[in-house]
């Protein structure tokens, strides 16, 4: 036969065992009068406060894609209010540029109306005062060519009948 050796860890005295179970019921009495509930206490404000903190993140993190869904439609008005501006500000340009050219025309047709008067003006001056010199010379040579022929009275009523006749004519 083959005797074995026990170990007395794995196979421990009675009394061991009565005692070690004493002890544990005397620590398990202790802890349950005065340390359980202050553990289980901490525990749950602990969970209670790991909840709270959880929700207050869920509630942060909502609010801030609320601000974020606002901050876009804030961004997108602001695109497009500035694209309405730079809109009218081009129209306003154009506009202006617009109302420049056509007065500049106007005026420019003023000038030119007014030059055109100008140069008529001052071309019926000068045609006039041609007139006046070939009159006045028309005269002075007619006096002189008149002083010479009416000396001699044949060629005197020859040159007035030559004349009449030329006038018949016009």
């Amino acid at each position: 036969m083959f005797f074995l050796e026990v170990n007395p860890l794995v196979l421990p005295d009675i009394g061991l065992v009565v005692w070690s179970t004493l002890a544990f019921s005397i620590v398990l009495f202790v802890l349950s009068k005065f340390a359980w509930k202050p553990i289980m206490k901490s525990i749950r404000e602990r969970e209670d406060s790991i909840d709270e903190s959880l929700a207050m993140a869920e509630k942060v993190k909502s609010e801030m894609a609320q601000l974020k869904n606002e901050n876009e439609v804030l961004l997108a008005k602001a695109r497009e209010e500035r694209a309405q501006l730079l809109k009218e500000a081009r129209e306003t340009k154009d506009k202006i540029i617009n109302e420049a050219k056509e007065q500049a025309k106007v005026e420019a047709n003023k000038i030119i109306t007014d030059a055109q008067l100008a140069i008529t003006q001052q071309k019926m001056a000068a045609i006039t005062e041609v007139k006046n010199q070939v009159g006045n010379l028309v005269i002075e040579v007619s006096e002189k060519v008149l002083r010479r022929e009416l000396a001699n009275k044949g060629d005197q009523e020859a040159y007035i009948n030559n004349l009449a006749k030329e006038i018949k004519l016009n």
